[in-house]
């Protein structure tokens, strides 16, 4: 492919830069206008100042109809991954909706430009590029030796995502698509690779993936095709249904929180981990307060619980945390993030971590922890979503997963209260921020639990034996909510 492909980049590289400022030509206009209505671009309410192109390279040979251009674009400093379909106007009646403009001028006059992943046939063009390792222009298509993909299966976009777009093959593969990405290897990739060669079944082993290779940067992590888990339960909507129903769900809690544990030992095997220090757990206090600060200025509601909530990373600043592991995790860890599969275990996916962190903070070791404290908050949102509030529930849910934990690892989370309350407290001014800017008939759920976190703790009861197998006596904790599926627009 590298003689032929050369030159078509370079032909593509010609035919876009009618406009020397952007290298977008006449696309730029419409980019502009359908930019800021994607749910997977962060920057809604404010007006797009710098954009350009990165890269760009055509998928099929120029002149190709439908053709496929792969856009890496410059949008204020943040880089985005586009898939353009190009075909001649009209567009059939099923793909309009997917339309992004007319271009009257150009290399593309006279042809609509459109959303892409929404084709079938541009669809089954990215999964073959897959199967065929090798490089096109900046993109290096790459797979595991030992994975045998199927030509062709029908493809399908997943629905519902906001900061990536996914496509469905079949019952067989799905295919991530990372819309915002930075120089360097995404968790997505980079960790179930480790829990793959770690021999850890929790998580779908990815079978091939696509980079982005620029001139001065790490190479970037486009997309990552994993096996589609056909007939799972999403964990979130798994949960909701049991509260509607008024069924318990501990003993689905207590195989999470095993199936939790088992990933956090793997990784901790898998890659380098190391103990926090004094100075480190202060720096780490400190973030959280700055977090808070921040968010009460922008959360008027919560500024009466300040100064309590405040306490929680006093109490981890004086606890001088010395010897506190940290290690990789997955980041962004809720129901939503979970999968019951069809034989009733579970299973983690969507190991980004918060998409809106900086690329290398997602990458540094952090106590596991922030993952228990994520699921712990997500049994309250749940409970919570559930009228009338349905407290008894998700306090039964989060002593079995935290004994389903200890049943793997030894050691029950709430054996590090402090810690452990420092944790759920910074993700619930997290999400008091996110609600009050994106839902705020949501902003109810966190701020219970934070009036709740901002009162005097008690010192909690220590287990002085390990849980019973299969245990799940409701026990006080302190319960925090968790937003549904992927939380950041």
């Amino acid at each position: 492919m590298s003689e032929a492909a050369s030159a078509r980049d370079r032909l593509t590289a010609d035919r876009l830069t009618a406009d020397r400022a952007t290298g977008l030509g006449p696309l730029e206009p419409m980019l502009r206008a359908w930019l800021p209505a994607q749910r997977w671009f962060a920057g809604k309410g404010r007006a797009i100042g710098r954009l350009r192109a990165v890269s760009a390279a055509e998928l099929l040979p120029p002149g190709a109809t439908p053709g496929l251009l792969h856009l890496l674009l410059d949008v204020d400093g943040d880089c985005y991954q586009l898939l353009l379909g190009i075909r001649p106007s009209p567009l059939p009646p099923a793909l309009a909706p997917a339309l992004i403009g007319r271009a009257e001028q150009g290399p593309y006059a006279g042809q609509s430009v459109y959303e892409g992943l929404g084709d079938p046939r541009l669809a089954a063009l990215l999964l073959e590029r897959l199967r065929s390792p090798g490089t096109l222009g900046p993109l290096r298509f790459d797979r595991d030796p030992g994975a045998v993909i199927p030509e062709a299966p029908t493809p399908r976009p997943l629905s519902g995502e906001q900061t990536n777009s996914s496509l469905i093959y079949g019952d067989s593969y799905i295919l991530k698509i990372f819309r915002r990405v930075g120089p360097g290897v995404n968790p997505d990739l980079e960790l179930p690779r480790a829990l793959a060669a770690a021999g850890c079944s929790r998580v779908p082993a990815p079978v091939a993936w696509y980079e982005a290779e620029l001139p001065g940067s790490e190479p970037l992590t486009l997309g990552v095709l994993q096996p589609y888990l056909r007939g799972s339960d999403d964990g979130w909507q798994l949960a909701l249904g049991r509260l509607r129903a008024g069924a318990d769900f501990t003993a689905e809690a207590h195989a999470l929180g095993r199936a939790t544990a088992e990933v956090h030992s793997a990784l901790a095997a898998a890659l380098p981990t190391i103990a926090l220090g004094p100075e480190q757990t202060a720096r780490l206090a400190a973030g959280m307060t700055a977090r808070l600060a921040a968010t009460a200025r922008e959360v008027p509601a919560l500024r009466p619980y300040e100064a309590g909530l405040r306490g929680a990373f006093d109490a981890l600043a004086a606890s001088r945390g010395a010897g506190v592991p940290a290690q990789r995790i997955h980041g962004d860890l809720h129901l939503g993030q979970t999968l019951r599969t069809a034989d009733g275990s579970w299973a983690l996916i969507d190991f980004e971590g918060e998409p809106a962190r900086p690329l290398a903070d997602r990458r540094r070791p952090e106590p596991a922890v922030r993952d228990i404290a994520g699921i712990l908050r997500s049994f309250d949102y749940a409970a919570r979503s559930h009228r009338p509030f349905a407290p008894a529930w998700a306090d039964a849910c989060r002593a079995a997963f935290c004994e389903g934990y200890a049943r793997t690892t030894g050691r029950d989370p709430r054996e590090d209260p402090v810690l452990l309350r420092a944790y759920e407290t910074d993700k619930a001014v997290y999400e008091a921020r996110y609600e009050s800017r994106h839902r705020p008939d949501w902003l109810h759920v966190p701020m219970a639990a934070i009036r709740r976190l901002s009162e005097p703790q008690r010192p909690p009861a220590h287990r002085t034996h390990p849980p019973t197998p299969g245990s799940t006596t409701p026990r006080s904790t302190t319960p925090h909510p968790k937003p549904p599926r992927r939380p950041l627009a």
